[in-house]
Protein backbone atom coordinates (compact mmCIF):
# COMPACT_ATOMS: atom_id res chain seq x y z
CA UNK A 1 0.00 0.00 0.00
CA UNK A 2 1.36 3.36 -1.18
CA UNK A 3 1.76 5.98 1.67
CA UNK A 4 2.08 8.86 -1.32
CA UNK A 5 -0.13 11.53 -0.44
CA UNK A 6 -2.28 13.47 -3.61
CA UNK A 7 -2.66 16.98 -3.65
CA UNK A 8 -5.29 18.76 -5.95
CA UNK A 9 -3.19 21.16 -8.44
CA UNK A 10 -5.69 24.14 -9.16
CA UNK A 11 -5.47 23.92 -13.15
CA UNK A 12 -6.76 27.82 -14.32
CA UNK A 13 -8.81 27.16 -17.39
CA UNK A 14 -7.37 28.34 -20.34
CA UNK A 15 -9.13 31.52 -21.74
CA UNK A 16 -9.41 31.66 -25.92
CA UNK A 17 -9.94 34.92 -27.08
CA UNK A 18 -11.49 35.77 -30.75
CA UNK A 19 -9.68 38.40 -33.10
CA UNK A 20 -11.70 40.85 -35.25
CA UNK A 21 -10.39 41.09 -39.14
CA UNK A 22 -11.71 44.68 -39.35
CA UNK A 23 -11.94 45.50 -35.34
CA UNK A 24 -8.80 43.98 -34.53
CA UNK A 25 -6.33 42.98 -36.96
CA UNK A 26 -7.03 45.99 -39.32
CA UNK A 27 -6.13 49.19 -36.75
CA UNK A 28 -2.94 47.01 -35.65
CA UNK A 29 -1.99 46.77 -38.91
CA UNK A 30 -2.45 50.07 -40.35
CA UNK A 31 -1.11 51.96 -36.94
CA UNK A 32 2.34 49.92 -37.31
CA UNK A 33 2.43 50.45 -40.96
CA UNK A 34 2.17 53.98 -40.56
CA UNK A 35 4.80 54.14 -38.16
CA UNK A 36 6.89 51.97 -40.05
CA UNK A 37 6.54 53.47 -43.81
CA UNK A 38 7.34 57.24 -41.99
CA UNK A 39 10.73 55.48 -40.74
CA UNK A 40 11.72 54.29 -43.70
CA UNK A 41 10.67 57.47 -45.29
CA UNK A 42 12.82 59.03 -43.14
CA UNK A 43 15.64 57.00 -43.76
CA UNK A 44 15.50 57.08 -47.39
CA UNK A 45 16.66 60.73 -47.16
CA UNK A 46 20.17 58.69 -45.08
CA UNK A 47 22.27 58.87 -48.18
CA UNK A 48 21.32 63.16 -48.39
CA UNK A 49 22.18 63.94 -44.83
CA UNK A 50 25.78 61.64 -45.28
CA UNK A 51 26.26 63.38 -48.22
CA UNK A 52 25.27 67.01 -46.80
CA UNK A 53 26.94 66.99 -43.55
CA UNK A 54 29.78 64.25 -43.41
CA UNK A 55 31.07 65.20 -47.27
CA UNK A 56 29.73 69.08 -47.18
CA UNK A 57 27.95 68.52 -50.79
CA UNK A 58 25.12 70.58 -50.85
CA UNK A 59 22.90 70.90 -54.15
CA UNK A 60 21.11 74.18 -55.24
CA UNK A 61 17.35 74.33 -54.79
CA UNK A 62 17.18 74.99 -58.16
CA UNK A 63 19.03 71.54 -59.10
CA UNK A 64 16.49 69.81 -56.48
CA UNK A 65 13.83 71.78 -57.53
CA UNK A 66 14.97 70.44 -61.25
CA UNK A 67 15.70 66.79 -60.13
CA UNK A 68 12.00 66.07 -58.70
CA UNK A 69 10.26 68.07 -62.04
CA UNK A 70 12.26 65.55 -63.95
CA UNK A 71 11.18 62.47 -61.44
CA UNK A 72 7.44 63.73 -60.80
CA UNK A 73 7.17 64.42 -64.81
CA UNK A 74 8.10 60.42 -65.74
CA UNK A 75 6.50 58.71 -62.25
CA UNK A 76 4.05 61.18 -60.64
CA UNK A 77 0.92 59.04 -62.46
CA UNK A 78 2.31 56.16 -60.52
CA UNK A 79 2.22 57.32 -57.15
CA UNK A 80 -1.37 57.35 -57.64
CA UNK A 81 -1.96 54.62 -59.87
CA UNK A 82 0.01 51.80 -58.23
CA UNK A 83 -1.80 51.88 -54.87
CA UNK A 84 -4.93 52.00 -56.40
CA UNK A 85 -4.34 49.04 -59.16
CA UNK A 86 -2.66 47.07 -56.82
CA UNK A 87 -4.35 47.33 -53.28
CA UNK A 88 -7.33 44.86 -54.55
CA UNK A 89 -4.21 41.76 -54.73
CA UNK A 90 -2.02 43.16 -52.05
CA UNK A 91 -4.73 44.13 -49.26
CA UNK A 92 -3.93 46.68 -46.72
CA UNK A 93 -0.72 44.38 -45.01
CA UNK A 94 0.33 44.04 -47.95
CA UNK A 95 0.02 47.26 -49.47
CA UNK A 96 2.28 48.77 -46.58
CA UNK A 97 4.50 45.92 -46.64
CA UNK A 98 4.72 46.31 -50.08
CA UNK A 99 5.72 50.12 -51.05
CA UNK A 100 7.86 49.50 -47.87
CA UNK A 101 10.33 47.09 -49.48
CA UNK A 102 9.78 47.85 -53.10
CA UNK A 103 9.96 45.67 -56.06
CA UNK A 104 5.88 45.69 -55.86
CA UNK A 105 5.47 44.82 -59.76
CA UNK A 106 8.21 42.10 -60.17
CA UNK A 107 7.87 40.40 -56.65
CA UNK A 108 5.54 41.31 -54.26
CA UNK A 109 2.43 41.01 -56.72
CA UNK A 110 3.39 38.27 -58.66
CA UNK A 111 3.99 36.33 -54.93
CA UNK A 112 0.91 37.55 -53.26
CA UNK A 113 -1.19 36.57 -56.35
CA UNK A 114 0.72 33.15 -56.33
CA UNK A 115 0.07 32.46 -52.75
CA UNK A 116 -3.68 33.77 -53.59
CA UNK A 117 -3.92 31.05 -56.24
CA UNK A 118 -2.40 28.82 -54.43
CA UNK A 119 -4.45 28.89 -50.94
CA UNK A 120 -7.53 29.15 -53.76
CA UNK A 121 -8.75 32.42 -52.17
CA UNK A 122 -10.27 34.85 -53.96
CA UNK A 123 -8.36 38.72 -54.39
CA UNK A 124 -9.90 41.56 -52.63
CA UNK A 125 -11.15 39.14 -49.38
CA UNK A 126 -9.87 38.98 -46.37
CA UNK A 127 -8.76 35.28 -46.48
CA UNK A 128 -7.16 36.90 -49.69
CA UNK A 129 -5.49 39.86 -47.55
CA UNK A 130 -3.86 37.19 -44.95
CA UNK A 131 -3.04 35.01 -47.61
CA UNK A 132 -1.44 38.08 -49.92
CA UNK A 133 0.33 38.77 -46.58
CA UNK A 134 1.82 35.53 -45.97
CA UNK A 135 2.82 35.34 -49.85
CA UNK A 136 4.50 39.16 -49.51
CA UNK A 137 6.25 38.37 -46.17
CA UNK A 138 8.02 35.32 -47.67
CA UNK A 139 9.37 36.94 -50.61
CA UNK A 140 11.09 39.84 -48.39
CA UNK A 141 12.43 37.48 -46.58
CA UNK A 142 13.64 35.30 -49.74
CA UNK A 143 14.46 38.46 -51.00
CA UNK A 144 16.63 39.78 -48.59
CA UNK A 145 18.64 36.75 -48.35
CA UNK A 146 19.37 36.55 -51.87
CA UNK A 147 20.03 40.40 -52.52
CA UNK A 148 23.22 39.85 -49.42
CA UNK A 149 24.01 36.82 -51.34
CA UNK A 150 24.37 39.24 -54.61
CA UNK A 151 25.67 41.51 -52.83
CA UNK A 152 28.67 39.70 -51.95
CA UNK A 153 29.04 37.27 -55.09
CA UNK A 154 26.27 38.58 -57.59
CA UNK A 155 28.63 40.28 -59.95
CA UNK A 156 30.86 37.23 -60.41
CA UNK A 157 28.32 34.52 -60.97
CA UNK A 158 26.56 37.09 -63.62
CA UNK A 159 29.60 37.51 -65.06
CA UNK A 160 30.11 33.70 -65.71
CA UNK A 161 26.82 33.26 -67.23
CA UNK A 162 26.51 32.79 -70.74
CA UNK A 163 25.54 35.88 -73.22
CA UNK A 164 22.31 33.94 -74.14
CA UNK A 165 21.47 33.65 -69.95
CA UNK A 166 22.40 37.28 -69.18
CA UNK A 167 19.88 38.49 -72.04
CA UNK A 168 17.00 36.42 -70.51
CA UNK A 169 16.92 38.47 -68.21
CA UNK A 170 15.35 41.29 -69.96
CA UNK A 171 12.44 39.17 -70.72
CA UNK A 172 11.81 38.33 -67.06
CA UNK A 173 9.46 41.18 -65.98
CA UNK A 174 6.97 40.82 -69.34
CA UNK A 175 6.83 37.72 -68.63
CA UNK A 176 5.77 38.08 -65.00
CA UNK A 177 3.46 40.85 -66.25
CA UNK A 178 2.20 37.72 -68.84
CA UNK A 179 1.73 35.47 -66.21
CA UNK A 180 -0.54 37.76 -63.90
CA UNK A 181 -2.66 38.88 -66.33
CA UNK A 182 -3.19 35.21 -67.72
CA UNK A 183 -4.52 33.78 -64.63
CA UNK A 184 -6.62 36.76 -64.18
CA UNK A 185 -8.01 36.55 -67.56
CA UNK A 186 -8.82 32.97 -67.60
CA UNK A 187 -10.88 33.36 -64.53
CA UNK A 188 -12.74 36.41 -66.22
CA UNK A 189 -12.29 36.64 -69.82
CA UNK A 190 -14.32 39.18 -70.69
CA UNK A 191 -12.38 41.72 -69.01
CA UNK A 192 -9.09 40.02 -70.01
CA UNK A 193 -10.23 40.59 -73.40
CA UNK A 194 -11.10 44.10 -73.18
CA UNK A 195 -8.13 45.01 -71.06
CA UNK A 196 -5.70 43.71 -73.68
CA UNK A 197 -7.29 45.36 -76.50
CA UNK A 198 -7.21 48.69 -75.14
CA UNK A 199 -3.92 48.50 -73.79
CA UNK A 200 -3.16 47.62 -77.63
CA UNK A 201 -4.83 50.35 -79.27
CA UNK A 202 -3.32 52.99 -76.27
CA UNK A 203 0.16 51.40 -76.94
CA UNK A 204 -0.38 51.44 -80.57
CA UNK A 205 -1.43 55.26 -80.19
CA UNK A 206 1.73 56.14 -78.35
CA UNK A 207 4.36 54.82 -80.52
CA UNK A 208 2.66 56.46 -83.87
CA UNK A 209 2.51 59.79 -82.18
CA UNK A 210 -1.06 60.23 -81.50
CA UNK A 211 -1.02 61.45 -77.93
CA UNK A 212 1.84 63.68 -78.28
CA UNK A 213 -0.50 66.53 -77.58
CA UNK A 214 -0.17 65.54 -73.88
CA UNK A 215 1.76 67.28 -71.55
CA UNK A 216 5.43 65.26 -70.36
CA UNK A 217 6.12 61.61 -71.89
CA UNK A 218 2.75 60.61 -72.49
CA UNK A 219 3.26 57.20 -71.89
CA UNK A 220 1.40 57.24 -68.38
CA UNK A 221 -1.90 57.52 -70.18
CA UNK A 222 -1.70 54.35 -71.31
CA UNK A 223 -1.56 53.25 -68.33
CA UNK A 224 -4.43 55.23 -66.68
CA UNK A 225 -6.48 54.70 -69.71
CA UNK A 226 -5.69 51.00 -69.18
CA UNK A 227 -6.19 50.18 -65.54
CA UNK A 228 -9.42 52.55 -64.92
CA UNK A 229 -10.95 52.16 -68.41
CA UNK A 230 -11.22 48.20 -67.51
CA UNK A 231 -12.28 48.49 -63.97
CA UNK A 232 -15.03 50.78 -65.11
CA UNK A 233 -15.94 48.29 -68.25
CA UNK A 234 -15.55 45.52 -65.02
CA UNK A 235 -18.15 47.70 -63.16
CA UNK A 236 -20.10 48.16 -66.34
CA UNK A 237 -20.61 44.66 -66.55
CA UNK A 238 -21.40 43.67 -63.45
CA UNK A 239 -24.34 46.43 -62.65
CA UNK A 240 -25.93 44.65 -65.98
CA UNK A 241 -25.60 41.41 -63.71
CA UNK A 242 -23.16 40.06 -66.73
CA UNK A 243 -20.13 39.15 -64.48
CA UNK A 244 -19.98 36.83 -61.85
CA UNK A 245 -19.53 38.12 -58.01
Amino acid sequence: MSNAKKFDVPVKPVESKSYSYKDDYIPFIVKWGKITCFLGFILSFAPLFVLTFVYGLTPSASSILAGFTAMAGVAAVLWIIEPISYYPILGIPGTYMSFLSGNIANLRLPCATAAQKAANVEPGTEKGSIISTLGIAVSIIVNVLILTIGVFAGASILAGLPDGVQEMFNYILPALFGAIFGQFAISQPKIGVFAIIVAIVMAWLLRNGFLGFLPGHPSYAVIIISIFGTIMFGRFLYNKGLLAK
